[in-house]
């Protein structure tokens, strides 16, 4: 019996406040703090008034968005990690500059419009401001790689003119390329900056407030108690918690961080080995991003891009991630059996209807946002809604506790259901009043003034996790500028193309190579948009579906913080477990083998992603392709499971590995005659190790 196992009392996860890429928890202390507080509502407040009646112009959106995100960003800079006086008062006023270059676009907006294409001294001078104070921004909060990166393609615009064939342009003056960056909607007000004000905002705000609710410890109470018993249970929790974390939360690295302090001590006094731990942290966590209904903000950014509805993203995601998940299920359960761990002690875990039966309310919210994604409205709409919905529930929590019968508090849960939905007829203004009414009443007494202060506190949290996420957003629009102006992509293109020709598997790998360099030094939202941006075009040119072949770019893009030799994710799980970030990396890549196969399979028969139909469903209809392929998928994920771990039903050789890793390829390959002859050599080497684990078994 292990030492967890042996534990009476029951096990709760802690709620741990997620740090922000590079800055430490809180607001700051004294003046300064509640100042940074109050931005940080008032960024949120602006952007629900905009998802809530869109009354404001898109570019004055924009700029305004960007302000706010340099406004809070730099006072969060000043207050958390700058120690001089003269360093805090530089970043505030850096933050107010930055604010000012949005009210800027606002108060002129007119003008601006007017005299596109011919700016004034004025004009260059703010816009170079922004340009300077997004680029520090991003090396304060996501690091030296990302700016180093944008940088370079900024000076290919203003030095490219001078270089060989076939980098060279035809050169661009000072003013153009400061009207194409910091007044255009290709620069950094671009795509980008609109996706993540309209969509990525609302949703990381909806994940703060379903957080403050209690969401977590519904999530962790659900985990442990249904698969702590599991064989390898702490470390299935995990799994499982990380995917429950996904509905609702595309952040990866900050969950590591969150989760992990938890986690990660648990499996390693369970039993499991150091590395394995933080990778199991790792890649479960990242997976995240990939976990429909709410994906990373990636799969937003992609929606706008393709100009297809999101529910068409999460359709194309829901079998991968299921996969990912369930490859990190399965090798779990090998490495536990492997070690000789059994699972946690049932009578220590929570019950998990227990759990749901007591939280189900906060479920709702999310039941809501999923049901308004997928009949067709727009992710803002059903951003808001949701959060909207999740407001009206805490904010009710306490006044409905003031009701003394059971019957009453029924009819009033009732009543005050019917006046939320009903905004689906009569409009937002409804819900909008439905929430003030519940504010005012909150306000009456102390109990509710507390939950007020929670909704505050959301508020702000949300705001403040949104910006790694914002100003990846803007410095990226750089590097957009760059491609649209210079026309370099085309270039890049072209030679991806003349590869293809004659291999597209070779087309990929240096696509998926591309994808795991940049994310060596950036974060995955740039990593895509460069990428998708480069790759994107040729590969649909060589006849892979364009939601395919930007989902192959995606899901790299993920891989590359789980890769060594730079695995952010491995970096942010190795002070928690005690063990080199390499290690885990290697471990975590394993974990991940889904995640490195899947896209592949995905190009050579798209109906693994819900796309178009191949040649089984010519004959035998889509629903047949669909079954069969994912079944392929399963068998090649159970090979390599076995396979990297060495334990199936018992250790196995290491010519065995090699078998079962070769059936797995010849599983996913898309060649004549393969796939029978993996499902034979699949079948006969599990008939054979079962067999062989039987006699060993009855001998000793």
């Amino acid at each position: 019996m292990t030492d967890a196992a042996s534990q009476p009392e029951t096990i709760h996860i802690p709620v741990v406040e997620e740090q922000v890429e590079g800055l430490p928890p809180g607001f700051g202390d004294g003046l300064a703090g509640k100042v940074a507080f109050l931005i940080a509502v008032a960024f949120s407040l602006f952007q629900l008034y905009v998802a809530a009646y869109g009354a404001i112009p898109s570019p004055i959106v924009r700029a305004m968005h960007v302000g706010f995100l340099l406004l809070l960003g730099f006072a969060l800079v000043a207050n958390l990690t700058i120690r001089s006086v003269a360093g805090k008062a530089f970043y505030w006023l850096c933050g107010i500059a930055g604010f000012a270059t949005g009210l800027y676009h606002w108060i002129f907006y007119v003008d601006l419009i007017r005299r596109s294409g011919f700016l004034t001294t004025q004009d260059l001078v703010v816009g170079v401001l922004l340009i300077v104070l997004v680029f520090e921004a991003t090396r304060r909060l996501m690091g030296l790689p990302l700016a180093i990166v944008a940088f370079l393609f900024l000076l290919y615009c203003f030095v490219g003119n001078h270089l060989p064939p076939p980098f060279i342009h035809r050169g661009y003056d000072f003013a153009q390329i400061v009207d194409t960056f910091a007044f255009g909607v290709e620069g950094i007000y671009g795509t980008p900056v609109y996706v993540s004000a309209a969509y990525i905002f609302i949703f990381v705000v909806f994940a703060a407030f379903l957080e403050r609710a209690g969401m977590i410890a519904l999530f962790n109470d659900f985990a442990l108690g249904l698969v702590g018993s599991w064989r390898g249970g702490p470390a299935q929790v995990c799994v499982l918690s990380s995917a429950l974390m996904g509905t609702i939360s595309g952040s990866g690295v900050a969950n590591v961080v969150a989760s992990g302090q938890f986690t990660i001590p648990l499996m390693k006094r369970f039993g499991f080995r150091s590395a394995f731990a933080g990778a199991v942290e790792a890649t479960s966590s990242m997976g995240g991003q990939i976990m429909p209904p709410v994906m990373g903000a990636v799969a937003f950014i992609m929606a706008e891009t393709l100009n297809i509805s999101y529910a068409e993203v999460v359709k194309a995601a829901i079998i991968p991630a299921a996969l990912y998940f369930g490859a990190c299920f399965w090798q779990v359960h090998l490495e536990a059996g492997k070690a000789g761990l059994a699972g946690m002690d049932k009578a220590s875990l929570p019950n998990p209807w227990a759990a749901v039966r007591q939280h189900w309310p906060l479920v709702l919210p999310l039941c809501a946002l999923i049901y308004l994604l997928f009949a067709g409205y727009t992710p803002i709409f059903a951003g808001t809604m949701g959060l909207a919905l999740t407001i009206v529930l805490i904010l009710g929590t306490p006044l409905a506790a003031l009701i003394g019968p059971l019957a009453f508090r029924i009819v009033f849960w009732i009543a005050l259901g019917l006046a939320a939905a009903s905004f689906m007829k009569y409009g937002v203004n409804l819900l909008v009043f439905v929430i003030a009414a519940l504010l005012v009443a909150c306000l009456l007494f102390k109990g509710g003034r507390e939950t007020v202060q929670i909704c505050i506190d959301s508020l702000a949290e949300g705001a403040k996790n949104a910006l790694p996420v914002g100003i990846a957003c803007a410095i990226v629009g750089i590097v957009i500028g760059t491609l649209t102006l210079t026309g370099i992509a085309s270039t890049f293109v072209g030679w991806i193309i003349s590869i293809g020709e004659n291999n597209l598997f070779l087309s990929l790998v240096l696509t998926m190579l591309t994808c795991l360099v940049l994310g060596m030094g950036i974060p995955t939202i740039p990593n895509y948009i460069i990428t998708s941006s480069l790759a994107g075009p040729a590969l649909l040119s060589l006849g892979v579906p364009l939601l395919v072949s930007h989902m192959f770019v995606f899901y790299f893009g993920i891989m590359a913080d789980l890769t060594p030799p730079v695995a952010l994710a491995a970096f942010a799980a190795a002070p928690m477990a005690k063990e080199s970030a390499m290690k885990i990396g290697v471990q975590a890549t394993k974990l991940a083998i889904a995640g490195y196969v899947v896209p592949f399979m995905a190009v050579y028969t798209p109906a693994l992603m819900l796309q178009d139909p191949g040649p089984i469903a010519a004959a035998y209809g889509y629903p047949v392709e669909v079954t069969y392929i994912v079944a392929k998928a399963c068998m090649g994920i159970l090979l390599w499971g076995a396979a990297a771990v060495g334990f199936l039903f018992a250790r196995i050789a290491w010519w065995e590995r090699l078998l079962a890793f070769a059936a797995g390829i010849l599983l996913v390959a898309a060649i004549p005659l393969t796939d029978e002859i993996g499902w034979a050599l699949a079948v006969l080497w599990i008939g054979w190790h079962w067999w062989r684990t039987r006699q060993t078994a009855a001998v000793a």
